[in-house]
């Protein structure tokens, strides 16, 4: 395969109408008023959805599946990543900062997302981290093919992940992360133990509880597809330890999130600016070695990855202009070379 034209997978948007030209004067960035169209969308759509819920009668299984269907299906994927593109660069300016709140506070405990959980381990953990053994998240120790790793790695995220990371903020002198974590995660349970006793335990758990066990296996699963790769004599270069995949409907629907060894090089470039600056740098990314797939998301890497269809992951690994030439199975060797479990060096 020959390297792909690079196309703008996530254009620039602009205000298209005079409320959103209001709006746009009271954002860092006017381009991230698509954001404020999907809040709006999320408020609009989904939550009076959930709130019917809640006022059933006779609560319905049927009418639970249909919410999960609207909310998986339009609004899920986008949410995580609004979310995640608003953390690293906040939507609202400082004159309407309190605005900032409306995602993870409000938003937030309706689409799977705790408040204040996301930021806390993203940017005041990972990010500092980089993956490497210190990374709470971090795929190193694992055989990155084995389902079964990636079992035990799940398990502790989901089991004593917040505990772990509690402590690793305590112990870096960050109390007032560690303190926004216990906050938001318990103001959000106590609300799901309210609403599930003095309302509706059938309502709560279709809106609330199932949504953060669903995101947050898929969180672990999109972590472990980003940072499968990893080059064992370097695992702290970001070209090496981390992917990018080109060219998908993922990166149509989630600004650009694709584009993740760029993210961890510079996490607050704008994602309309992930495409172009691939294309500014592609020398590099030859040189480093960069694995690069197109066509893929890391949901499907990691799908791969557990099924063992290395054949399919060779088919859209991209030859870059530059980087060593390799057959499939030449390619399926170097993919597999970067697959196993890197130890602590302490």
């Amino acid at each position: 395969m020959s390297f792909p034209l690079l196309s703008k997978e996530a254009p620039v948007t602009a205000p298209a109408n005079a409320f959103e030209r209001r709006v746009a004067r009271a954002l860092n960035d006017e381009r991230d008023v698509i954001f404020v169209r999907l809040m709006l969308a999320i408020a609009l759509v989904q939550l009076p959805c959930a709130l019917v819920l809640f006022g059933l009668r006779n609560f319905s299984w049927w009418l639970a599946l249909g919410y999960w269907a609207l909310w998986g299906g339009l609004f899920l994927d986008k949410f995580i990543l609004m979310l995640h593109c608003t953390s690293h660069r906040p939507l609202f300016n400082k004159h309407h900062r309190l605005w900032n709140l409306c995602i993870p506070w409000i938003l937030g405990p309706f689409c799977g997302e705790t408040p204040e959980a996301y930021f806390v381990h993203h940017m005041g953990m990972h990010h500092k981290e980089g993956n490497l053994h210190g990374d709470l998240s971090s795929t190193l120790r694992f055989q990155r093919d084995k389902f079964t790793h990636w079992l035990r790695y799940f398990g502790r995220f989901m089991t004593v992940g917040l505990f772990e990371l509690y402590a690793y903020h305590m112990r870096n002198g960050k109390p007032k992360l560690a303190k926004r974590l216990v906050v938001g995660e318990g103001s959000f349970w106590l609300m799901v133990l309210l609403l599930a006793t003095l309302v509706s335990a059938q309502a709560t758990f279709v809106v609330f509880v199932f949504p953060v066990i669903l995101v947050r296996m898929l969180m672990m699963m999109g972590n472990w597809g980003q940072h499968a790769f990893v080059d064992p004599a370097h695992p702290g270069n970001d070209f090496k330890s981390s992917i990018t995949c080109i060219n998908s409907r993922y990166n149509r629907r989630c600004f650009n999130d694709g584009y993740h060894v760029i993210h961890h090089l510079k996490p607050a470039l704008h994602y309309t600016e992930m495409d172009s600056e691939l294309g500014q740098n592609l020398e590099r990314y030859a040189a480093e070695d960069a694995i690069v797939f197109e066509g893929l998301d890391f949901f499907m890497v990691w799908l791969l990855l557990m099924t063992k269809r290395y054949r399919s992951l060779a088919r859209a690994f991209v030859r870059l202009p530059g980087a060593p030439e390799r057959t499939d199975d030449e390619v399926i060797a170097f993919l597999r070379s970067r697959l196993v479990p890197i130890p602590s060096p302490g």
